[in-house]
């Protein structure tokens, strides 16, 4: 509202102050620095009336260090982080950007799943909380929004990079764009000399429809990574900032993907297609990364506040969607790789253990306890009957939390330079 509000000002009246809000770089800096004061300084208040209204997390005993000192807990905390995302957003980003577009409704979508769920949990005293199936459709429905989005809105384009080779050596000795933006199926792929991959390709054999296959294996790619991701950062907040740090730095690096995809001279250095549009993205992840960092102020070890359904959904949603729409849904294996490993410990551990029982009579576990992180909770020769009983010694909750930060940045620095690794 304000970007468009001072863009008026600068063109009619030439406003002193005005032309700043042309700038991404300063949008964004006010973004970060207005969700960073929301969520720590509003964020308060909330967490104030979370425990008023008695809004407390419930904790069933399994044994792990230091959680029943949780009980009790404000949950419901991640509507501190949603309005900290969404006013910055409201306030400085361009809302005629088809992707700012995009970033609310994923933000409100999911925001408005986890919350029922939450409520359920907490004021219907339904431990269950939102039948699963309703969730899935919920993310599913989400994932069709933004496929078919991506498909049909003419705003939503690329414009490939063109390699000019030298005829004796063979190398790249400079990078063009086609003239004019097209609708595509591609996208960047990590780790090959020609990183554009087209899902079109893969329906060759159907001459002319294989454009059509394409956006309809696309549209399933999208479904599934939204359903995924954001199950993966429910998985993970299990403990005190950890999904909240790992986010943080998820995105971090999704900015930087999608200001370098958004800028044509920085497109062109890279070899990578240019995506007109996204470096409008970067006033939602300054926002985002405010909120997210903000918010750990209250959510830190020993946490003030959880973030419950309505943070986490939210939190995996737009990580996956904000991927998508920059063309780099293939690096979220890198990228996500602590919510994707939560995942997976979670279906090994059930599906091994319904499979040990039907074999040998008795369920059996891989880890300790899943997700993953509670693996390294539980001390080992406990009566716990595990594959992986290491480490002994249960660890810190707090040495847990940063130790899968570091995993986080390490994945986050390895995506930034699979961009250059081909």
């Amino acid at each position: 509202m304000l970007y468009h509000l001072f863009s008026y000002l600068d063109k009619a009246f030439d406003f002193p102050g005005a032309g700043m809000f042309n700038y991404i770089s300063f949008r964004t800096g006010m973004a970060f620095i207005l969700a960073l004061l929301l969520s720590t300084m509003f964020g308060r208040k909330i967490i104030d009336f979370l425990q008023k209204k008695q809004i407390g997390e419930t904790i069933r005993d399994l044994g792990l260090e230091g959680q029943m000192s949780k009980k009790g807990t404000p949950t419901m905390g991640g509507i501190i982080i949603i309005i900290a995302i969404l006013v910055p957003t409201l306030l400085l980003a361009a809302l005629n950007n088809i992707y700012t577009i995009l970033m609310i409704i994923t933000t409100i979508w999911l925001g408005l799943i986890g919350f029922l769920d939450d409520y359920i949990k907490v004021f219907r005293k339904n431990k269950e909380g939102l039948s699963g199936k309703f969730k899935i459709i919920g993310q599913v429905g989400l994932g069709l929004i933004v496929g078919l989005t991506m498909y049909l809105s003419p705003d939503a384009v690329i414009r490939e990079n063109i390699e000019i080779k030298s005829k004796d050596t063979q190398r790249v000795e400079n990078v063009l764009y086609a003239k004019k933006d097209v609708k595509s199926t591609k996208t960047t792929i990590p780790f090959f000399k020609n990183n554009n991959l087209d899902y079109a390709d893969a329906f060759k054999w159907a001459g002319e429809k294989a454009q059509e296959y394409g956006w309809i294996l696309y549209v399933a790619i999208v479904i599934f990574i939204v359903t995924a991701i954001s199950n993966g950062a429910n998985l993970t907040d299990g403990l005190d900032g950890l999904a909240t740090g790992s986010s943080a730095i998820m995105g971090i690096t999704l900015g930087i993907l999608a200001y370098v995809s958004g800028n044509i001279n920085y497109s062109g250095y890279l070899n990578i297609m240019y995506l007109p549009g996204t470096g409008e993205l970067l006033i939602y992840a300054g926002a985002f990364i405010g909120a997210t960092i903000g918010f750990l102020w209250y959510n830190a070890f020993p946490a003030q506040v959880f973030m419950g359904d309505t943070g986490s959904l939210t939190l995996g949603g737009i990580i996956s969607v904000f991927a998508i729409i920059i063309h780099k849904e293939l690096l979220i294996p890198i990228l996500c790789g602590v919510f994707i490993v939560e995942n997976l410990s979670v279906m090994i551990q059930v599906g091994y253990f319904k499979y040990s029982k039907k074999k040998y009579g008795e369920g059996r576990r891989v880890f300790k306890m899943a997700p993953l992180h509670h693996h390294y909770q539980k001390p080992g020769n406990a009566g716990i009957q595990a594959i992986l009983q290491k480490p002994l010694q249960a660890m810190p909750e707090s040495k847990i939390v940063i130790r899968f930060w570091i995993v986080g940045i390490i994945l986050a620095a390895i995506t930034i330079i699979t961009l250059k690794i081909r």
